[in-house]
């Protein structure tokens, strides 16, 4: 029971880092090291990946019918615009799925560690509040004005998540910001970046842990998922209204904060 208490813990901070532009990794490095998962290192290594998938089943279950071209209450036009939209996610994730599935090992074991986990933290904070500075108007406010290059452009830009502490979706929210699109098209396209992206993460580690859990490593892994999935339907609705009224620099500056508390635990702290 204490495992699965600590799988509930483990899948609320996953639910509320994963959309919002502050990294989970380096939240769950925080987390881990006050809570750490009494299980084999292996599965561990799997859990923080595939708790994950909780997430994308809540992207799908909130935007179900924009992201669905089968929908019955579609016109032709409107199922060739959401096809079309796919066909553009698919075109963004080509980048960080080519570089993931041949380095995700390497850069793993090279870059996962509490400095560059609060490097990255701080620097793209900066980088965010320095974005929203520049008070500039967007150029693109509808997913009809999202172009393949613009698709492939944050896709690029993804790429830059795989280094821990990043964070993937402010790896693209900045991104898109960049290339001109409003927030609320940056937000979402993130989200659904996310779909694919952490579908073929999570069936990499998957499979590279070639399933073999225990029982209890199942019933761990299932409830981290359920509770992150839970609260990844609250956490992306707030983000869509808030960013309606607000901009991204509040939670540049928290990824600044946290970076100096993640540098100050482990190395004046511990």
């Amino acid at each position: 029971m204490i495992e699965i208490f600590k799988a509930i813990i483990l899948g609320i901070v996953q639910g509320i880092t994963e959309w919002l532009p502050v990294s989970s990794t380096g939240h769950m490095i925080l987390v881990d090291e006050f809570l750490k998962l009494n299980l084999s290192a292996q599965f561990v290594s799997t859990f923080l990946v595939v708790i994950q998938f909780g997430s994308i089943l809540a992207v799908l279950t909130i935007f179900f019918k924009k992201l669905n071209p089968f929908d019955g209450s579609k016109t032709g036009v409107q199922r060739i615009e959401t096809i079309d939209l796919w066909m553009k996610v698919v075109v963004a994730v080509i980048p960080s799925a080519i570089l993931g599935f041949l380095y995700d090992d390497a850069i793993e074991a090279a870059f996962f560690n509490p400095t560059t986990v609060a490097i990255a933290l701080i620097v793209y904070g900066i980088i965010m509040i320095a974005i929203e500075n520049r008070n500039k108007r967007p150029k693109i406010n509808d997913f009809s004005q999202v172009t393949y290059k613009l698709a492939i452009g944050i896709g690029l830009f993804q790429c830059l998540a795989l280094i821990p502490g990043t964070s993937r979706s402010g790896s693209t929210i900045i991104g898109a910001l960049l290339l001109g699109a409003s927030r609320y098209v940056a937000a979402e396209f993130s989200f659904f970046l996310a779909i694919p992206t952490m579908l073929g993460a999570s069936g990499l580690k998957l499979y590279k842990s070639g399933f073999a859990f225990t029982g209890q490593e199942w019933a761990v892994l299932a409830t981290g998922s359920v509770v992150a999935f839970i609260v990844s339907v609250f956490v992306i609705k707030f983000l869509m209204d808030y960013i309606k009224k607000h901009d991204f620099k509040v939670f540049g500056y928290y990824r600044i904060i946290l970076g100096i508390i993640v540098l100050s635990y482990f190395y004046l702290l511990k």
